[in-house]
This record gives C-alpha cells, structure tokens and sequence, in this order.
C-alpha cells in the first residue's frame, strides 16, 4: 500500500471512505499501520487513556512530542497527525507555528490538528504559510468543552447549525486539507460534508463523512472508566487481559511458570562446580 501523504488524504473526498484512528506508542502505530489505516491521530486523548489525567488540558508539548516521535517511528505508510494540546496555540499565531514546526521536526508527523472555527483561522493560515499542514476540529472540541455546556451533542439547534456550517467554510478559506466533526446530528454532519472540499472525518457524527475516527482503546475495550454512546466496541481486550494476567500470576506463585521449555540448558554441572566457589 502507498503512503498516505496530506495531498492524498485530501484527494480521498467523496471517494474510498478514509480510517483514521488514535495512536500513542510504536508498537501500537505498527499494528494499525501494517493492518492498512489510512492516518494515525496521536490525539490528546492521550491525557485520560494513556497518562490518568481526568481530561486532556493537563497534557503538555513534551509530552504530545515524546508520543508523537514515538507513533512516527512505528508507522511507515499511515500519515500521522500531531494533536495540538490546550495552551499550545491559543496565545498568539507565532506561538502556534513554533509549536506546529515542533510537532514536524521533532514529533515526525506530517500535520497538526487544532480545534476550533472562526476564532482559529488566524492561526490555521499562518501555520499554513509556515508549511505545517493543518486538519480543522469542529462540533465538540474537548479543550473548550466546559464553555460548550460539558462533552455533549453539538449543533442540534438551527443557530448552533448554522455557525457550525460557518465555521466549516472559513476553516475551508484558511487552508485546512482536513476537518474533524465530532458529536453531532447526522445530518448536520452531511450538509457540511457537502459544504466543503476537502474531506470530513466523523466521530459521532454519523455515516456520511468522508471518513471515521475513533480512539484505539475504546475500539478494542482497553478503557474501562467510559464508553461514548458513539463508539463501537470491535472486541473488549480489558477482560481478557485481567484474566491472562491472573493466569500469570497463578503460575509464577504455584511454580508452574516457567518450565523448562522457558528455560536454558547447560552441559555443564553448575550445582557440582560451583558449590564450593
């Protein structure tokens, strides 16, 4: 399979539907890159399933560059995407291109994401002019989820539509190739797909997208404090894993692990040879 660069994913509006999902380490972005996922988001999320923040504004640069230099070494064809952090871009446009240009120096990502409509096309076109390339986040931005009421459905009425649809369109005028629509109507979702021209990736915002996306560890049941009511759940690892864990512990404390098929031989008589040493 051919490399997924920003000017392909682009190109994949109103073709194949697109995958993108979450990523946090190497080994992880080499399993989902060799499985064929189209982008690997190494997303902010990582503060609640990866570091036990109790939300994503605690997480830091250096810690979105540590992952993310981590998720570019493990994936060879699938564009990795740096998920900007709450404080890495909002104080002023230079700020933001300083950190953007980190994420693709240091990070090895191909693009950043920033959430946000209107109130960040500023910054989208200067990291543009910078050469970062930029995927826009609208609906429900978690940075800013406590001014929009908490994680709830955004855009359900006809004014929260409209400026949904606006901001989509000036996110378009400023130079994203991308835009995320997350926790919205259906419906909604597909007017803005419509709307622009460079394709839309939905999470819990229905099947009309020109793609999906979804964080690893809610699509393999690794996160066990919450399940969006969006996700679906692929296979439900956590239990398995207790259980493989348990199994370990059993053995290791019963003498049972490990045997002698988990262990080195030796011609030579150790106990005989050495209890005098």
């Amino acid at each position: 399979m051919k490399k997924t660069t920003v000017k392909a994913f682009r190109e994949m509006k109103g073709g194949r539907k697109l995958s993108m999902l979450t990523a946090y380490d190497a080994s992880m972005a080499r399993l989902l890159d060799g499985a064929g996922i189209d982008a690997l988001l190494v997303g902010d999320s990582l503060g609640m399933v990866a570091l036990g923040y109790d939300s994503t504004l605690p997480v830091t640069m250096e810690e979105m560059l540590h992952h993310a230099a981590a998720v570019s070494r493990g994936a060879e064809r699938a564009l990795v995407i740096g998920d900007m952090p709450f404080g890495s871009y909002q104080i002023s446009p230079e700020q933001a291109v300083s950190n953007g240009i980190r994420f693709i120096k240091e990070g090895g990502c191909a693009a950043v994401k920033i959430e946000g409509g209107e109130e960040v096309c500023g910054t989208v076109r200067a990291l543009v002019r910078a050469g970062v390339p930029v995927i826009g986040h609208i609906g429900l931005t978690p940075q800013t989820a406590g001014q929009l009421g908490g994680y709830k459905v955004q855009g359900k009425d006809l004014a929260a539509a409209r400026k949904l649809l606006d901001d989509a369109r000036a996110l378009e005028a400023a130079g994203v190739f991308g835009l995320v629509l997350e926790a919205m109507p259906a419906q909604l979702a597909a007017v803005i797909t419509e709307a622009v021209s460079m394709p839309t990736v939905g999470i819990g915002a229905g099947p009309h997208c020109d793609g999906q996306v979804l964080v690893i560890q809610d699509l393999l049941g690794l996160f066990e404090k919450f399940t969006p009511t969006f996700v679906k759940q692929y296979v439900n690892l956590a239990p398995e894993i207790k259980a493989a864990v348990q199994s370990y512990i059993s053995e290791v404390e019963s003498g049972a692990f490990p045997g002698p098929e988990h262990s080195f031989a030796s011609k030579e008589n150790f106990r005989a040879l050495l209890s005098g040493a």
